[in-house]
């Protein structure tokens, strides 16, 4: 089983898939992004314009990028778990590996002051012009779920109060008046939120996943 899937599916959904090599929005030009967000071939060469590939290659390309970004933060030993793992992978992977370097992020993983991460995190949404490029937002809001899922940061246990209310749900008329006086308690942010998460659905399917194991079993 290929261990970064998560990092793979929240890059490929926010990258989507170029088969031309496309500029940076902000120069017009260097660097040159192609596939899933690559920018460098894994012979360390530069994508230039007028650069094409295939799904296949791209797929290629991004799984030498995670498997590169991961052997870094591996390297630093900041005792990451899994979770937290694949969500810095997408992030270093969106924002370049120099720049999560000249952050504030490796201290405070040291720190373990996981709030500041996020909260760092969270910062990375504003194009040069500091306008909140609006795909980022959902980006980081996805890597922030998964970089905390395996850390306990709730300081009192919510015993699975609405898993158990699914589970029990019959549309009962004092069900109904239940979750209608919840859902007028709750932003519409989360509940938005809720909405996606709650309906969210595999972004690789079987083909790929076959083509996934190929490459990445040719590594081991």
């Amino acid at each position: 089983m290929y261990p970064y899937k998560t990092a793979l599916n929240i890059i490929k959904t926010f990258e989507g898939f170029n088969e031309k090599a496309y500029p940076d929005p902000g120069s017009g030009g260097e660097p040159y992004t192609i596939g899933h967000g690559t920018q460098f071939y894994p012979d360390g060469t530069a994508v230039k314009q007028g650069h094409m590939c295939t799904k296949k290659k791209a797929l290629e390309y991004v799984l030498k990028d995670i498997n590169i970004i991961a052997h870094e933060l591996k390297a630093l030993n900041m005792g990451l778990y899994p979770s937290s793992l694949e969500a810095l992978i997408s992030f270093i992977h969106s924002i370049g590996w120099e720049a999560f370097l000249y952050s504030e992020i490796i201290d405070q993983l040291d720190r373990n002051d996981y709030k500041a991460v996020t909260e760092s995190i969270n910062q990375w949404v504003f194009d040069k012009n500091h306008q909140v490029i609006g795909g980022l937002l959902d980006r980081r809001r996805q890597e922030v779920r998964l970089f905390l899922q395996d850390i306990e940061m709730n300081p009192w246990p919510s015993d699975m109060i609405l898993l158990k209310a699914f589970r029990n749900y019959s549309a009962a008329p004092h069900q109904v008046r239940a979750i209608r006086e919840l859902e007028s308690a709750v932003s519409p942010y989360v509940l938005s939120e809720f909405a996606n998460a709650f309906c969210v659905t595999d972004t690789i399917d079987e083909m790929e996943d076959e083509e996934l194991r190929d490459i990445f079993s040719s590594w081991s």
